[in-house]
């Protein structure tokens, strides 16, 4: 089994008094890493599913001792899919407040719902982490590099689904179930919209402007809708961890550009899936849209891992000299150029040099690039080749 490297941070968190809350996609692991986790440690445990009846039924405010006195002698509690609890925050407060000697699990795949309804009930009472899908990190020590450097092609186009990368076989059809059934399931299901053919629309189109800024009103002109719903339906698919934007580095410069973002799948294979393209690489006209996509969603995994607390950006300025990714952190810059063609040349544009003075430049290319998925943190920006 492929360890997950929030395991350990998990394992270094128990402390039977603050709840342990998982956010992160849905098939991405978290139900399996809840259990890895009780196994590692050797504590009973009893595991809840929120999508079930006899879950909602008896996670409710009106029967808390029978949910008390249903742990037994369990000394971890899982709790999947929490978002579908109703008044969970405050089930959750009053469990560890009972001071039971249990440690809590709990998981969500939407942070919308679940992280505003436990945001004040457990105040203090709460770690909080991300899971994603497998990181390059994850397959690295998994696999061993060189049969990563063989395989990461595959994962350009098909993505890095546990059960994609388990089955590579069936990476097309698994990935076509997903994005047709769970992708949507807990956007329509929480904020109950109305019109999911928009909300197809919107991803399809943003899966076809990958790596390139995106206007949303040229989107809502393409989708024949206003921007603020457009606008909604991203944010929502932010928060059920389908895209994430990325803003732009600015200093309020008259040249810069500082109103536009880039928007990135947490996947590809979702994202190809979307636009029904698994074509190989040979074949591909969006291999440098693929590459960047990959490349940042990867960087962002290692990041939150390892509990990176800088910003990151991307920069371009009105004569459209650009830098594709930019880290800062305790005030320093380091700036990131992505090439699919290790021999291109590249030159960082002498504005943004000038202008921000980076501790580093960096070309991430074919040649370079695991290491930088693999090693965290850096000393100066740079991989050592």
């Amino acid at each position: 089994m492929i360890t997950r490297l929030l395991q350990r941070k998990l394992e270094s968190r128990i402390d039977y008094k603050k709840a342990l809350l998982i956010f992160g996609p849905r098939q991405v692991g978290k139900t399996t890493l809840a259990k890895a986790l009780a196994k590692t440690l050797d504590l009973p445990f009893e595991y809840f599913n929120g999508d079930n009846i006899t879950t909602k039924n008896l996670w409710s405010i009106s029967n808390l001792e029978a949910l008390k006195q249903s742990f037994g002698n369990k000394k971890l509690i899982v709790l999947d899919e929490a978002q579908m609890i109703e008044d969970i925050g405050l089930i959750l407060k009053q469990l560890i407040d009972a001071d039971l000697g249990i440690q809590l699990i709990v998981t969500g795949s939407s942070s919308l719902n679940i992280a505003n309804k436990t945001q004040e009930p457990l105040t203090g009472r709460k770690w909080e982490y991300n899971l994603y899908p497998v990181s390059s990190s994850e397959m690295m020590e998994f696999q061993g590099i060189p049969q990563y450097l063989q395989s990461f092609q595959h994962y350009l186009i098909f993505g890095m689904y546990p059960e994609v990368i388990m089955n590579k076989a069936d990476a097309k059809e698994i990935l076509l179930n997903i994005s047709s059934s769970y992708l949507y399931k807990d956007v329509l299901a929480l904020v109950g919209l109305k019109r999911p053919q928009l909300l197809e629309k919107i991803l399809k189109a943003l899966a076809l402007q990958v790596g390139s800024e995106v206007s949303l009103n040229e989107l809502a002109g393409l989708v024949s809708a206003d921007v603020k719903t457009v606008d909604n339906y991203i944010y929502l698919l932010e928060q059920t961890f389908v895209v994430y934007r990325l803003g732009t580095l600015s200093r309020n410069e008259r040249n810069e550009i500082s109103t536009k973002k880039k928007v990135y799948f947490y996947d590809n294979g979702i994202r190809n899936a979307l636009i029904g393209n698994f074509s190989p690489i040979n074949n591909r006209n969006d291999i440098g849209a693929l590459w960047e996509n990959f490349l940042m969603v990867e960087r962002k995994k290692l990041l939150a891992y390892h509990g990176f607390h800088g910003r990151t950006y991307f920069w371009r300025n009105k004569q459209q000299a650009e830098v594709d990714y930019i880290e800062e952190i305790d005030g320093k810059i380091y700036a990131f150029e992505f090439k699919w063609n290790p021999k291109a040349q590249t030159r960082f544009p002498q504005a943004f040099i000038d202008s921000y003075e980076p501790v580093n430049t960096v070309v991430i290319s074919q040649d370079n690039f695991w290491q930088w998925l693999k090693e965290y943190p850096y000393s100066v920006g740079s991989p050592k080749m």
